[in-house]
């Protein structure tokens, strides 16, 4: 295809993705790795509203291009048409300050098959952010220009390229200037977290807020502080918006995206899908994954199960259990316990 054609490719592409409300699996370092994309994207597919997609978590580009093997490792769904086992799609996220190094980066992973370049400006972690890397970059919306439009000019015509932000750094007098750079970057939709850098994850989420930013003229997804299909509807209206990315609520309650579109946390869902029993079968998956070594596996479920424990009373039940349990078969046993009694 020519350029023209590339373009109106992508332009399509986004009507099609867009043409219905998306519910997008949130990129969460250190928690949304390829295991838990795996299993959670499944859960939804099961309940019959799979994940429109879901973002990796950020790779971080500092000095070179990246070799494949990193790309692979971070999203190793790339080597599986860049979808989960259920075909759910994945979008690969970079993070990093320098233009043309995100720009050679993200070209790359185009060449590799990546769908989609999403680039971060919302992480608040502070070793991210004291390497000018993540949210600090809303201080900087000239840079932030910089990077999206470097990025666009680098990949293809027909793949999309998005941004994930906050409401800004230490507070939100820059999200003027912030809302401008998305518009006049090429920015194909935009993602906001709906609290600044300095706000972290304590609630409330400022929904509200994001509402300036619909009158950029691409589409526009809320995120923040969804744990249950009411604060999914006052989202959505605070927001002006019917697209969502969710995030720890999603972690915490894997049925959480079925439950959004049913309107009612008291909406009936498939007992053979949402319950504890068949959450057990997707942990026991879980376990049964690939790591490094069964101590990382093991550590990696428990910080799952602890936040499973703010959505199911049987998980608290377990917790109690294993929380100092180290052996792998041990916990699956105590699993399948669970559901016996």
């Amino acid at each position: 295809m020519n350029n023209s054609q590339q373009l109106q490719a992508r332009q399509n592409t986004i009507r099609q993705l867009f043409a219905n409300p998306v519910r997008i699996l949130a990129p969460m370092e250190g928690l949304t790795d390829p295991l838990m994309r795996q299993i959670l994207t499944q859960i939804a597919a099961d309940l019959g509203r799979p994940y429109d997609w879901s973002v990796s978590e950020f790779i971080r580009v500092t000095q070179h291009i990246l070799p494949a093997h990193v790309f692979y490792k971070y999203v190793p769904e790339l080597h599986h048409d860049a979808k989960t086992a259920c075909g759910t799609p994945i979008h690969l996220q970079l993070l990093g300050s320098e233009a043309q190094l995100m720009a050679d980066n993200a070209a790359y992973a185009a060449e590799l098959g990546a769908p989609a370049i999403d680039i971060n400006f919302g992480c608040p972690a502070k070793t991210v952010n004291s390497h000018r890397g993540g949210s600090v970059l809303l201080d900087e919306p000239e840079t932030m220009y910089q990077i999206i439009s470097a990025v666009r000019q680098a990949v293809p015509a027909d793949i999309p390229v998005s941004a994930k932000i906050r409401l800004g750094y230490t507070d939100t007098s820059r999200m003027d200037d912030i809302r401008g750079a998305i518009n006049d970057s090429g920015t194909d939709w935009l993602t906001i977290h709906a609290r600044t850098k300095t706000q972290g994850y304590k609630p409330p989420a400022y929904w509200d807020k994001i509402q300036s930013f619909n009158a950029l003229d691409i589409p526009v997804i809320a995120n923040g502080e969804i744990w249950n299909a009411e604060h999914a509807q006052n989202c959505m209206t605070q927001a002006g918006t019917e697209h969502l990315m969710l995030g720890r609520g999603a972690v915490t309650r894997p049925d959480l995206v079925a439950r959004v579109d049913c309107g009612s946390d008291d909406a009936m869902l498939s007992a053979a899908t949402s319950s504890w029993k068949a959450m057990v079968t997707h942990q026991i998956k879980f376990l049964e994954g690939q790591a490094k070594t069964e101590v990382i596996l093991v550590g990696r479920y428990k910080q799952w199960l602890a936040m499973l424990t703010k959505g199911y009373a049987e998980a608290q039940v377990l917790w109690n259990i294993i929380k100092r349990e180290k052996n792998k078969a041990v916990i699956i046993s105590a699993l399948q316990s669970s559901i016996q009694q």
